[in-house]
């Protein structure tokens, strides 16, 4: 599937509405460039499930849990993972195979150990299109 948006609202508006299709145990891939919309989508995603809390990027603290939607909500940024064995001391299968949601920044990195199903985001600009646009690809990955 593939949406174009033309503004962080309307982006912020396709995670708000994935957030409110989610599914316990969904695993979601988020790729995109630096200040492509990612945090804005996940934002979204949030709002959608019913989280009032702020959302900001985990960087320095690999992942970032959220209980107070409908689904617990855990969002990882693997950017500076050092070794794939750091993902096994944060206990990383108790969110890929929990109760809630994942949303993975950099997953390209940690490819080993993603499910065998899960969703892949891509967001994209686009500048001959206008400096808001953002392409957002959404397809479902099997097998991997």
């Amino acid at each position: 599937m593939i949406i174009e948006t033309w503004s962080a609202e309307e982006t912020f508006a396709i995670g708000k509405e994935l957030g409110e299709k989610a599914q316990k145990g969904e695993v979601y891939t988020l790729n995109g460039d630096l200040g492509v919309g990612k945090t804005v989508l996940t934002q979204g995603v949030a709002k959608g499930l019913g989280i009032e809390e702020s959302i900001c990027s985990p960087t320095f603290t690999i992942v970032q849990v959220y209980e107070e939607g409908r689904l617990p909500f855990y969002h990882f940024d693997v950017y500076r993972i050092g070794d794939i064995e750091e993902m096994d001391e944060i206990g990383y299968e108790d969110y890929f195979y929990g109760e809630g949601i994942c949303f993975i920044e950099w997953a390209k990195l940690i490819m080993d150990i993603l499910p065998d199903t899960y969703r892949e985001i891509t967001i994209e600009k686009d500048l001959k299109k206008g400096f808001d646009y953002r392409k957002i690809t959404i397809q479902e990955m099997k097998g991997q």
